[in-house]
């Protein structure tokens, strides 16, 4: 078992983030962080370099997060970290949340509705702090 989590690097990324963390910490489950992205580090400003793994990762580890990363190259969020809960058998899924509008959800959708809908096991939603 182990908890997942989708990850960008906007304030409900981090917030998702410190939450998944804490929960594998506490549950002392290994610690999935998803990162999707396009795959072009001079076009997606999503893609994590080298540089900015260890500075995501080397935090967790140094709490004692069991914490890896997978990157997703060329799918969209939710189905990267879906795909990644079913591949390990994931216990928990936890995504980050951003207040939009009701048109905003209408008209672009929501990777986290995504995610709650298609989940095989529980989903943590997480709002950043304001």
């Amino acid at each position: 078992m182990s908890v997942v989590v989708g990850y960008t690097d906007k304030p409900e990324g981090r917030a998702a983030l410190d939450a998944a963390a804490a929960h594998a910490l506490l549950t002392g489950v290994p610690l999935v962080v998803v990162s999707s992205t396009r795959g072009d580090a001079l076009v997606d400003d999503g893609y994590l370099g080298e540089e900015a793994v260890e500075a995501l990762l080397g935090p967790l580890r140094s709490r004692g997060v069991d914490a890896r990363l997978q990157r997703r190259v060329g799918s969209d969020p939710a189905h990267s970290v879906l795909d990644a809960a079913k591949e390990i058998d994931a216990s928990l899924i936890v995504v980050g949340l951003r207040r939009r509008t009701a048109v905003g959800k209408l008209v672009l959708g929501s990777s986290a509705q995504q995610v709650l809908l298609g989940a095989e096991c529980p989903v943590l939603g997480v709002k950043a702090p304001r």
